[in-house]
């Protein structure tokens, strides 16, 4: 069973302290857990990003966070989906590529369900959509235990990523789900996603996690 949150508007450090926690008890035999939230704007690059790709947001108001998973920098922000997977792999598959490849999975799927084609690119994870990225995955893992994880553009600002270089990627143009096929009901795609991950890694159903998110901003489950 998968214990599954839907926490609204999360600060990243509240967020990253939570992935903690319960990566911590997944290594401990708990239960695995996914959580799904919004951050207010933030930047962050990934253990050994090069800062050069935060361009003109080097010198911005938007915070920036160096983090430990992989990858290069992003932004986060409202109206895009944030998971964060607490999976200890040793019970799935301890393979860090099958991983990303079905955190991708998750995600194509979930676009799939809303009319729109999601594609990979050998070499960088995330999910496309034609020439243009609307989701990015970067992860970590302590001892086969999941943390960080993946977002999903789906009515959010994309002018903040015109001034980073996305994911490394000079050049590469953002898109959203509202972007590409108009308004979209931002909790039906969490309920697509929940759906999707639990079928694609193999749990046999969801039960709520119990946090406190008095330090969030937290908004009803859809």
């Amino acid at each position: 069973m998968l214990e599954v949150a839907w926490l609204g508007s999360v600060p990243y450090d509240v967020a990253l302290g939570w992935q903690e926690i319960l990566r911590d008890r997944a290594l401990d035999g708990g239960p695995e857990s996914l959580l799904l939230l919004e951050h207010p704007a933030v930047y962050t690059l990934g253990r050994g990003a090069d800062p050069i790709h935060l361009g003109q947001a080097a010198d911005g108001a938007v915070p920036i966070v160096h983090t430990s998973r992989g990858g290069q920098v992003t932004y986060h922000g409202p109206g895009q989906l944030v998971g964060y997977p607490m999976l200890d792999l040793r019970r799935h598959r301890p393979d860090v590529g099958w991983y990303v490849r079905t955190l991708e999975a998750v995600l194509i799927a979930t676009l799939e369900a809303l009319a729109l084609r999601g594609e990979r690119r050998p070499g960088t994870p995330g999910v496309w959509v034609g020439d243009r990225k609307i989701a990015s995955v970067g992860v970590a893992l302590r001892r086969w235990c999941t943390w960080h994880g993946f977002a999903l553009n789906v009515a959010c600002d994309l002018g903040p990523f015109r001034r980073i270089s996305p994911c490394g990627l000079a050049g590469v143009e953002m898109t959203s789900i509202e972007r590409e096929q108009g308004p979209v009901e931002f909790g039906g795609v969490v309920d697509r996603v929940r759906e999707m991950f639990v079928t694609a890694f193999g749990h046999d159903g969801t039960a709520p996690l119990d946090l406190p998110i008095a330090s969030g901003t937290a908004r009803t489950a859809p």
